[in-house]
């Protein structure tokens, strides 16, 4: 399985992208913002984070300037009735920031307003990601605490706490404090809000 490909962009078109890695070139598929990045940087060096769909007829490459996206994209997929090239003008339609709020404040209204998708597949995709967006996001940001802290917020996180609440508490404690006594802390103050 290809991870990411590094390469020049030759030539570009309304959904693809033609990358020379090495005297090849890779046709990759990717959204109107990712395009629109890249038409000012035509003939630079490029990294996509690529995912790559097979089925019995073709191969195709989808290609993503951030990580982030490419993992919004991968969770997009786990939806019933959204493909990779629905996934895509889902991730054309607005911006990854603009997507994740729609998802988690359960606008459906919003989402069937994309291209390609209607009312169920918005309600479907609230229901397959709500909540486990963010989650994917905090226990990254959980990354720069201390190691304790980092397990703590991550076992709090698991267990459904808002993670502004999570953030707000982990401030007040003292890093020398252990996970079950943080944990323990957290479930006695947290719980009462």
């Amino acid at each position: 399985m290809i991870g990411y490909l590094k390469g020049r962009c030759v030539y570009l078109d309304q959904e693809s992208v033609i990358l020379e890695v090495q005297g090849v070139g890779y046709e990759v598929y990717c959204s109107l913002g990712t395009l629109s990045e890249l038409s000012a940087s035509m003939q630079e060096e490029v990294v996509f984070w690529i995912y790559t769909h097979v089925r019995e007829d073709q191969l195709q490459l989808f290609g993503f300037l951030t990580k982030e996206e490419k993992n919004l994209f991968l969770s997009l997929l786990k939806v019933n009735g959204v493909g990779p090239k629905s996934a895509l003008s889902i991730l054309s339609g607005a911006r990854y920031n603009q997507l994740v709020e729609m998802i988690e404040s359960g606008d459906a209204k919003a989402l069937s307003q994309l291209p390609k998708i209607g009312k169920k597949t918005a309600e479907q995709i609230i229901l397959s990601l709500q909540g486990k967006l963010v989650r994917i996001e905090e226990v990254k940001k959980t990354k720069s605490r201390s190691s304790n802290h980092q397990q703590i917020a991550t076992a709090l996180i698991n267990l459904g706490f808002k993670p502004q609440l999570i953030e707000e508490f982990l401030q007040g404690l003292a890093e020398t404090v252990t996970v079950e006594e943080g944990v323990r802390k957290a479930l006695g103050q947290l719980s009462q809000l």
